[in-house]
């Protein structure tokens, strides 16, 4: 069964910080892409950063780029382990963050094409 799990959300003020780390298990996730996206309350989810499957290709949101990082661990990349470091935080960055796998050499924005969701993991950021 994959699983994808996400943790390190929390409460933060603003221009705080936070890591998010997305643990995969089940199967390999060599050849996956993996990206974030988030949702606040009354929005519909929106993507926020992707990675390739061999990390050369990082692609970011507007409005997260420059604050925020999309990394992998490849030294496990089988796992699919994968990290979002975000900076400068903002209240309108506040949702719920959801880790996502999606088998493929390039990397997409639209949620329907990812394969793999976490549960996700609650970020609030107080002014």
């Amino acid at each position: 069964q994959v699983q994808l799990v996400e943790s390190g959300g929390g409460l933060v003020q603003a221009g705080g910080s936070l890591r998010l780390s997305c643990a995969a298990s089940g199967r390999t996730f060599s050849g996956y892409a993996m990206g974030w996206f988030r949702q606040a309350p009354g929005k519909e989810r929106e993507f926020v950063a992707a990675i390739s499957w061999s990390a050369l290709s990082t692609y970011y949101a507007d409005s997260v780029k420059g604050r925020f990082i999309i990394s992998r661990d490849r030294r496990d990349n089988a796992k699919g382990t994968v990290y979002l470091q975000m900076n400068s935080l903002k209240p309108e960055d506040t949702a719920v963050y959801y880790c996502a796998a999606e088998r493929a050499s390039s990397i997409h924005v639209d949620p329907g094409r990812y394969d793999y969701w976490g549960q996700g993991t609650q970020v609030t950021v107080s002014s």
